[in-house]
């Protein structure tokens, strides 16, 4: 940070000009680092609980090498989402300890846990085609400090499945929803539960499922009470948003 501007900030609240919630608010916004190409937001922890996530789509490798790189200077923990297995490779030999999730496409690094996990969320799937998806949502909300258990596989097709782990998912404190095809099992889940759902529509299904248009629809739609959607395929937003509600719930 540019230690004019910490410095002014110091003096007004000495001066009694701001009080120090109204400075720690300004801090939020300041610094970044300039890469040239991206502008790295180093207070992003300040503002939500976790640092700046890399899109890895639409990037060179160098870009997201150099952007990992910068990050890590000043986080302990990372996330970088929809990431080749070849930019894996390249950021391993600069960062050793960075770990990769082939199915998920999910760059993540863990060096500070928590000493309890800031809360409980269940990861639920219809099936094992929505597994890519879960895995970042749930991956994403490990290396933010939950605690995750996974209930995959367990679509309306067969609802028996579902209802014979209604008593673990009403232990965990927000429950993830992820499923394509006609996008139900969100419906249903929140039908059987009073936790917050957190739906996400899959690209899973045939020609009418449009590309995981039909389950956004149906998910939109729902009767259920307590249930909220994010985008298609969006399962880092859905860790995002369940960490926050887990993350108010702690206070």
């Amino acid at each position: 940070m540019n230690k004019e501007i910490l410095l002014t900030i110091l003096n007004r609240i000495k001066n009694g000009e701001i009080q120090p919630e109204e400075a720690y608010n300004e801090l939020a916004m300041l610094p970044y680092a300039d890469l040239g190409f991206a502008r790295i937001d180093h207070h992003r922890t300040l503002r939500s609980d976790f640092p700046e996530v890399v899109y890895c789509p639409g990037k060179t490798v160098e870009q997201i090498c150099l952007i990992i790189q910068e990050l890590v200077k000043y986080n302990s923990n990372l996330l970088a989402t929809r990431a080749e297995k070849s930019v894996y490779l390249k950021v391993k030999e600069l960062i050793p300890d960075i770990s990769y999730h082939e199915q998920a496409r999910l760059l993540y690094l863990q060096r500070a846990n928590r000493k309890q996990p800031i809360g409980k969320a269940a990861v639920i799937t219809g099936g094992t085609a929505d597994l890519p998806i879960a895995e970042e949502a749930a991956l994403c909300l490990e290396t933010m400090g939950a605690e995750v258990e996974r209930i995959f596989d367990v679509g309306v097709s067969g609802l028996h499945r579902l209802l014979d782990k209604v008593v673990l998912i009403n232990e965990a404190q927000v429950l993830i929803v992820v499923a394509g095809m006609e996008g139900a099992l969100p419906s249903v889940v929140g039908g059987l539960t009073r936790r917050p759902v957190i739906a996400v529509p899959t690209s899973i299904g045939y020609g009418a499922s449009f590309n995981g248009l039909a389950a956004l629809l149906a998910m939109l739609n729902s009767c259920a009470s307590g249930v909220g959607v994010v985008n298609i395929d969006n399962g880092y937003g859905a860790a995002a948003l369940a960490f926050s509600i887990l993350a108010m719930i702690q206070g």
